[in-house]
């Protein structure tokens, strides 16, 4: 088992989640969990590892964000984790924002 945080949500119950151990794996969200509990991005999730598959694995546990915390504090996760947080990728840069030219100046040319 493996401490991790959700990078991306991928559908059908599937997610990609960066391992404490620096593994990214794609995780499957276990059929229990379904529909009860509601697994976000930038969520730490404990990650049952497949024996057969290094790749892959299947999220057992979401834990909330005073829980993580508590983990963080008693040294089970690394202090490079973020807790609470998404790392958006284009943070920066404002890609989907629409720029408007107004050529003409009068409405009445219209």
């Amino acid at each position: 088992q493996e401490y991790g945080s959700v990078l991306r949500m991928l559908g059908n119950g599937r997610c990609e989640v960066q391992c404490c151990d620096g593994t990214k794996r794609l995780c499957h969200i276990r059929g229990k969990m379904r529909k009860k509990v509601w697994v976000n991005l930038g969520d730490i999730v404990l990650v049952s590892l497949r024996d057969f598959q290094d790749e892959k694995g299947d999220i057992i546990t979401k834990y909330t964000a005073d829980e993580a915390r508590q983990l963080k504090q008693y040294g089970e996760l690394p202090d490079n984790v973020k807790i609470n947080e998404t790392d958006l990728q284009d943070e920066g840069s404002d890609s989907d924002a629409v720029d408007f030219v107004n050529e003409i100046d009068d409405v009445d040319d219209i």
